[in-house]
């Protein structure tokens, strides 16, 4: 090879690589500029929610918390009831006389009256907001706008309780007075039977949300291990299932007034359950349905640790 060649080679080698370097450190510094640019993106994230925003959001949690603490009290009254104790009424209004009795009751049941009024405030929200994650349906809207009243009507009840001591009744009596209000009207039978349908359908849903898992897309458990993760789907599993269980039978119940035209007939969820017990095998059955009520009591925890709000 002649000298001429030689220096041609060499600078086609040295050509070669100072690009190479070049476009390494190109793609290293894309690399680190967009590493950057997505911990700023996940930092302006966590920071976008307005001081009202967090405050709300903190009030939602503690909505899951309240709901949480209510449903553990149901599964505990169940269970009781399995026993062949006598217990209160298996539902809230039990719940809230029960936790009433205990020391610092009162401190409990206004800290569920921030609770149930924090979760009307975010369920509100979220019925009127179109821009969040997931609930640009309509349908979605609305049945957040649904649950807003609900537990409005949930903070009033237990704020009046805690100031009177009066409870508006168990859920058996109001279930029974709402049907016998419906039945005095025209085609009142036919609505009670559609609410009652309602309930099944709901009822059937919850079960199929609980066996399919799909709440756990509601839920950021990044920073739990494995075991924690399952854990708190298990729990989910098994407390969404118990509840569309509870609610399908007071569907049922409600179906069966229409029919026989008795308003009597109706159950709430205290009903719900001690009918489970007088049938067939129905200590066990109520066992495992107090069981099912307080999983998704302690799931409604994870819920207000866990949840994307």
């Amino acid at each position: 090879m002649s000298t001429g060649s030689r220096a041609t080679w060499h600078f086609g080698r040295l050509a070669r690589r100072s690009r190479g370097g070049r476009g390494g450190r190109s793609a290293a510094s894309t690399g680190s500029a967009g590493r950057a640019t997505s911990r700023s993106t996940a930092s302006t994230d966590s920071e976008s929610d307005s001081p009202p925003e967090q405050a709300l959001i903190t009030l939602g949690r503690a909505g899951f918390a309240a709901r949480g603490l209510v449903y553990l009290v149901v599964g505990w009254i169940a269970l009781m009831i399995a026993l062949d104790h006598r217990a209160n009424e298996a539902d809230r209004t039990g719940a809230l006389e029960l936790i009433a009795g205990k020391p610092f009751g009162l401190v409990v049941l206004w800290f569920l009256v921030v609770g149930f009024a924090g979760m009307a405030l975010w369920r509100a929200m979220m019925g009127l907001r179109p821009n969040l994650p997931d609930k640009e349906g309509a349908g979605s809207r609305l049945a957040s706008a649904g649950k807003a009243v609900l537990y409005t009507v949930a903070a009033y009840t237990t704020a009046r309780f805690a100031l009177t001591g009066h409870a508006s009744g168990s859920t058996n009596q109001q279930s029974t007075d709402f049907t016998s209000g419906l039945m005095q009207h025209t085609g009142g039978r036919w609505l009670v039977g559609a609410v009652g349908a309602g309930f099944v359908i709901g009822g059937a849903l919850f079960v199929k949300r609980g066996l399919q898992k799909r709440f756990a897309k509601e839920l950021r458990t990044g920073s739990l291990s494995a075991s924690g993760r399952r854990r708190v789907l298990a729990l989910g599993m098994v407390g969404n299932v118990a509840r569309g269980v509870v609610a399908a039978g007071a569907g049922v119940f409600l179906i069966d007034a229409a029919i026989t035209f008795d308003p009597a007939r109706a159950r709430g969820v205290d009903g719900t359950l001690r009918a489970l017990a007088s049938a067939p095998l129905g200590p066990v059955l109520l066992v495992l349905m107090a069981l099912g009520l307080a999983a998704f009591g302690a799931y409604s925890f994870c819920e207000a640790r866990w949840r994307r709000l």
